[in-house]
């Protein structure tokens, strides 16, 4: 489904990226509009497909989860059923925040979350148990300098 976004649509974007749990009536406020308006605007975005899944982010090192790792994956193996495995692979596995197939010399790349070195051990030794890999390589993040899931409107 298309849908326009005009300016006042984006203004509610951008309030809804900065704090989701802001009430109708602050929200209104903010982009000069009325709460029923702002209320109609969000429905049509979210039945649009433009706003999804509103969830809370979370402090990982609060929670324990200190260590980041940037796992670069090579395989030689290109066939469907190869891929159906991995991605099964990938979706049982919560460690993984995020995962992308690249184009270049490295076929995925995964931002892996866990408590600490050993803990991402156990991660590779069950994913390669699971799926053949031609090559792995690991990078512990040292310090996350910028992380947001905002989008530049």
């Amino acid at each position: 489904m298309s849908v326009r976004i005009d300016e006042t649509d984006r203004k509610i974007l951008v309030e809804l990226q900065r704090d989701a749990s802001q009430s109708l009536d602050d929200i209104a406020s903010r982009v000069g509009s009325s709460k029923t308006p702002v209320w109609n605007r969000i429905r049509k975005l979210k039945s649009a497909g433009v706003i999804g899944q509103q969830t809370v982010i979370l402090d990982s090192e609060a929670l324990g989860f200190e260590a980041c790792f940037f796992v670069l994956i090579r395989t030689s193996e290109h066939e469907a059923e190869w891929q159906r495995d991995f991605l099964k692979a990938l979706q049982g596995r919560p460690e993984v925040q995020e995962a992308h197939r690249l184009a270049g010399d490295i076929d995925y790349i995964l931002k892996v979350r866990v408590k600490n070195a050993r803990a991402y051990d156990a991660f590779y030794q069950a994913l390669i148990s699971e799926v053949r890999v031609h090559n792995v390589t690991a990078l512990l993040s040292m310090e996350e300098i910028k992380s947001t899931t905002m989008l530049p409107l």
